[in-house]
């Protein structure tokens, strides 16, 4: 979950990302035929496929089947393996369910097959299956973030260097989530569109990514406005964090969403409305997290608040939709159970 920083990781920018107590599991047990078959609890039936990743099915097996081919192109195996996958991560909803799932599919391949991926590699090879699978141009954020959560912390991550610093999450104040009921399908979005521009602003700037660009540069530019300004935000709410200036922290937030709003243009009424409704009720700040187009906003609340109850109550009476509203944790990153 991002707490700020969206629609930067793509152009080399920097973002401030949490590993939450949600997660993917993958249970799994070696078979000698060079053969993958994965069961899930969240979809019907069984995906069997060669352990090389070189048939590409359709559905959720065609992001396995991306694992795989580009773990199997950096050397790992063809080991086959069963896997029974269950996950508490509420799909399409902006909390990188997709990065989790690969992350998690990636470390049992490795596993069953003594193949040595872990760190920056495993989350890049997680990165690349994605754009594999479902065509997708995502940033490395949510995939570096599942590979590097630390207990308690934010990551501020800076997504040229792939450098992470861990940031302490002050006790004053909890993290809730909250999802508007409406699913987000990036594949079907505007999201390499809006990638496209950012590109597009760059080389006319005669600059690599936008991560090199000044404010004064992208004024009457929106989408890349976004991005500069966004950069800037990211370092200003990683100060406050670490001095506990929790205001400070919701204003930085707020102002993000206005910008990922009026200027990047990914957020949706429902979005626009549970972040009212979350300042309405106490939350210090709030805004959408992820991509946008759908899924979730964050709130940072203080610590003795519970807004959950009447937000979900509020937001069904305005919109009829069912919001889901949960705090959540700061954990540690992926890997293998004891």
């Amino acid at each position: 979950m991002n707490l700020i920083g969206d629609h930067t990781d793509y152009q080399d920018g920097l973002c401030l990302p949490v590993a939450i107590d949600r997660e993917v599991t993958v249970a799994w047990s070696p078979r000698p035929d060079g053969k993958v078959t994965a069961r899930s609890a969240a979809f019907d039936g069984a995906v069997t496929l060669p352990a090389d990743g070189s048939e590409r099915p359709e559905g959720w097996g065609s992001t396995i089947a991306a694992v795989l081919e580009v773990l199997h192109e950096r050397g790992r195996r063809a080991v086959g393996f069963d896997a029974q996958i269950a996950s508490t991560i509420p799909v399409g909803s902006g909390l990188s369910s997709s990065a989790a799932f690969e992350v998690a599919v990636a470390l049992a391949a490795a596993a069953v097959a003594a193949f040595p991926v872990a760190g920056r590699e495993l989350a890049l090879a997680a990165q690349e299956a994605e754009h594999r699978a479902t065509g997708v141009p995502c940033g490395v954020m949510d995939q570096m973030a599942a590979v590097f959560g630390v207990a308690g912390h934010a990551l501020l991550l800076d997504c040229r260097t792939l450098d992470v610093e861990p940031v302490p999450l002050p006790s004053a104040a909890r993290i809730v989530v909250v999802h508007s009921g409406m699913p987000r399908r990036l594949a079907a979005s505007e999201y390499a569109q809006r990638r496209a521009a950012c590109e597009a602003a760059a080389a006319r700037l005669g600059l690599r990514t936008l991560r090199d660009a000044a404010p004064g540069q992208v004024g009457d530019d929106p989408i890349a406005r976004h991005v500069v300004h966004e950069n800037g935000r990211v370092g200003a709410f990683a100060a406050e964090l670490r001095r506990g200036d929790l205001d400070a922290c919701g204003r930085l937030m707020l102002a993000s969403h206005a910008s990922l709003r009026d200027d990047f243009r990914v957020s949706t009424p429902e979005l626009d409305l549970l972040v009212e409704l979350a300042m309405q009720h106490g939350a210090l700040g709030a805004r959408l997290t992820g991509a946008g187009f759908g899924g979730c906003i964050v709130a940072l609340v203080p610590a003795e608040l519970d807004i959950t109850a009447a937000l979900a109550a509020r937001y069904r009476a305005r919109t009829g939709l069912d919001a889901s509203a949960f705090p959540v944790e700061a954990v540690g990153g992926a890997g293998e159970a004891g």
